[in-house]
């Protein structure tokens, strides 16, 4: 690259930056298209919309038909947004809640109205009910005339396939029709144009797409077990103040320029360069969430500032490299290229490895589980252009520019090799008694009459409150003086708060309160605020959280923990780096859920997103430290001497894993100062598994490679045996 190439390369990145800066900031027009204020926001930033149904007739729902009334409504408002949520209120309620909107009543309409769906043979017989129906989607066909025309594509369950294909045999000779009858009227009567017997069918002759997705959508919401009815639908505003978002932008803000400080201070011209691209990585991301359409929560914010402080873990690699090269004697340029090369193995299977995650997080995982799945894996992808794309961009640029000297990139420094192996015992004593002490203590809880763990009410349900205030109060107010009363009757820090839009009422979302604490709340806001008791309503709700989620969050970690092992077995060719990296994961895990216990911070929602973010953070530092073993691991012939790889590759990645993991601990830090109380709930135990991860990485992933391939795994440890002696 020429000097003038080098001159136009780096202004065109600064431009880049500018105006991607300008479209995240202000929009790309009136409605703000492309910019932050555009991206989709969840209930507790932006409010959304509240509908509760109520089940029709007499006799109480049994709670199994709940669940699975529950489940299928969660499934169908994840369409509107993966921070939807549906629970149970009191015994015959269902509340859905769907950020991001304002207008209830399209929302209703566009969700249909719960109710009966039959389909009706031509003598008014019942051939089919709407829980037959596994789904119904509005699409497109091409007709007899080669026209695309709007169906309605119907897929049957297993007993529907079985009673359709019986139907449409009757029904078939004489091309009669089914009557498809909702709420005693019909909405369709399609004839029968072929015996049907695999389940899957199409209604045609709509005359727009819209008419097909509206009985699609009105088959859909037939198919529940339950019939439901409205009672009431309110718009809500935000759970958090606007102080709440600030602060954590704030802090975003100074963890963002405390790192580019940081890279600059240690790396110079590298760290100038990594600070554009990880500038250019903050306003790609923000253009992304715009461009997939993804619901952006408040621990959303939290995820993704602290991808932000992971982004430069490829780039500290990179430039650890560099610095290695130019102390063997290399150019500044040959080194740049060298690094970057080296280092790409380090970093393509350390992001693959939490990519994979991601993927099956996305497609197993429900609700929140599924956000954070988009936005991790968002994150890993732009990290990993900006790192390998980006910053070798602006570093040739530099290098181009006559920034040649390689006191500008830094030389690295004899490695001091640390003898980490020798003090394997005491490590695995340190981490067994750690953990050891954590299900000692989720037993004393339990044996107390308590949780083992101090589940929120998105786990375990609660207690609404309605409160008809006589005067409109802002959050803020809400959480200064009425919230404290709360926490201080419900011995629970974790209440939730809403407004419904319009009115003085706020809903109080708290652990359950029993009779004789409802009562007291009841008193001390008559007190307190002269709130009128019979404007005063409390409702059992059951957990957001529901056990459908819980249990596909936790298979679609335990897929992708199959999956990471399968891809570092057939990346390192040996399946015992694999094990050793799910063992170090497995570690941190268990001494983070240690940590909850102990602290008895509240399991909530950012529970599972912690959890989540450890197991990527903990393997992607793992990978690295493998990744030398396996560039040192020419050749050896005692245990001594791998030993000695083992410990001299641990001591060449140390300077990163220090460096990464502090860099990643500031921007969490700072959070965890400056945020609101479930920012800070997000952010104490994530710091704990930052800290976490880098020892296992550090002091055992590499000890339990190491007894592996010395101790077990056939051929090649009975030939290392064989060689020691």
């Amino acid at each position: 690259m020429s000097k003038k190439k080098g001159i136009i390369t780096l202004v065109c990145v600064i431009a880049f930056l500018l105006a991607g800066t300008w479209t995240a900031v202000f929009g790309l027009d009136s409605a703000k298209t492309g910019s932050a204020a555009n991206i989709k926001q969840g209930l507790d930033l932006a409010g959304g919309v509240s509908i509760t149904y109520q089940v029709v007739g007499d006799e109480a729902p049994s709670s199994e038909d709940m669940a699975d009334t529950i489940y299928k409504l969660q499934q169908r408002v994840d369409n509107y947004s993966t921070e939807a949520q549906v629970y149970q209120e009191g015994s015959d309620r269902i509340n859905i809640e769907i950020p991001g909107v304002t207008d209830a009543n399209a929302i209703l309409e566009e969700l249909g109205k719960p109710g009966s769906l039959t389909f009706l043979d031509k003598d008014g017989k019942e051939v089919l009910s709407g829980t037959d129906v596994a789904d119904a989607q509005a699409a497109y066909q091409t007709n007899s005339m080669n026209n695309q025309e709007p169906v309605v594509s119907l897929t049957m369950t297993a007993d529907g396939t079985k009673k359709f294909a019986d139907a449409t045999k009757a029904a078939y000779p004489n091309h009669d029709v089914i009557y498809i009858v909702y709420d005693n009227q019909v909405i369709s009567a399609p004839s029968v144009q072929a015996e049907i017997t695999d389940g899957k069918a199409v209604i045609n002759g709509m005359s727009s797409f819209e008419e097909a997705e509206n009985l699609a959508s009105t088959i859909r919401i037939g198919g529940l077990k339950l019939e439901l009815e409205e009672l009431r639908s309110n718009v809500v505003g935000a759970q958090l103040g606007s102080a709440a978002v600030r602060t954590s932008l704030i802090a975003g803000a100074i963890g963002l320029a405390i790192v580019i400080v940081f890279m600059i201070a240690v790396y110079w011209i590298p760290g100038v360069a990594s600070s554009i691209a990880l500038c250019i990585y903050t306003v790609l991301v923000v253009l992304l969430l715009n461009g997939f359409d993804v619901t952006l929560t408040l621990s959303g914010i939290a995820g993704i500032i602290l991808s932000i402080g992971m982004a430069v873990d490829a780039n500290v690699i990179i430039f650890a490299r560099i610095r290695e090269e130019i102390a063997t004697g290399k150019t500044v340029k040959s080194a740049i290229q060298i690094g970057f090369k080296k280092a790409l193995s380090a970093i393509i299977d350390g992001n693959v490895t939490t990519l994979i995650a991601a993927v099956v997080l996305y497609f197993m995982g429900t609700g929140t589980v599924k956000g954070f799945a988009q936005t991790l894996a968002l994150g890993i992808v732009v990290s990993l252009f900006t790192a390998l794309v980006v910053t070798k961009l602006i570093l040739n640029a530099f290098y181009a520019m006559g920034i040649r000297n390689e006191k500008f990139y830094g030389r690295a420094k004899e490695t001091k090799v640390i003898d980490f192996l020798g003090k394997k015992k005491i490590f695995f004593i340190l981490s067994a008694v750690v953990i050891i002490a954590g299900f000692v203590t989720m037993g004393v809880h339990k044996g107390n009459g308590g949780d083992a763990l101090n589940y929120s009410l998105e786990f375990k349900g609660g207690t609404s409150t309605s409160v008809e205030f006589n005067e409109d109060m802002s959050i803020e107010e809400l959480d200064e003086k009425v919230v404290p009363i709360i926490e201080e009757i419900s011995k629970d820090a974790n209440v939730q708060t809403q407004k419904v839009q319009g009115s003085n009422q706020v809903i109080f979302k708290s652990a359950t309160l029993d009779v004789s604490q409802r009562e007291e709340l009841n008193s001390r806001l008559e007190e307190e605020f002269g709130v009128d008791p019979e404007k005063i309503t409390a409702e059992t709700i059951s957990s957001t959280i529901s056990s459908e989620m819980r249990t596909g969050a936790v298979s679609a970690v335990v897929v992708s923990t199959v999956l990471m092992l399968l891809y570092v077995w057939f990346r390192f060719k040996d399946v015992r780096f694999g094990a050793s990296s799910v063992a170090a994961l497995v570690h941190d895990v268990l001494v983070v859920l240690a940590f909850y216990a102990a602290a008895r911070v509240s399991v909530g929602n950012t529970f599972i997103a912690c959890m989540l973010t450890i197991v990527g953070y903990s393997i992607n530092a793992t990978i690295v430290i493998f990744d030398r073993i396996r560039e040192n691991m020419t050749s050896y012939k005692t245990k001594e001497e791998l030993a000695a790889i083992v410990n001299r590759s641990i001591s060449q990645t140390l300077s990163r894993s220090i460096f990464t993991s502090l860099t990643t601990f500031i921007m969490v830090a700072v959070l965890y100062i400056l945020g609101v109380s479930s920012i800070k709930e997000f952010a104490l135990p994530l710091m704990v598994g930052i800290a976490c991860g880098t020892y296992s990485s550090i002091c055992l992933a590499s000890a339990f490679w190491y007894l592996l391939r010395t101790r077990v795994g056939g051929k090649k440890a009975e030939k290392d045996k064989k060689a020691a002696k």
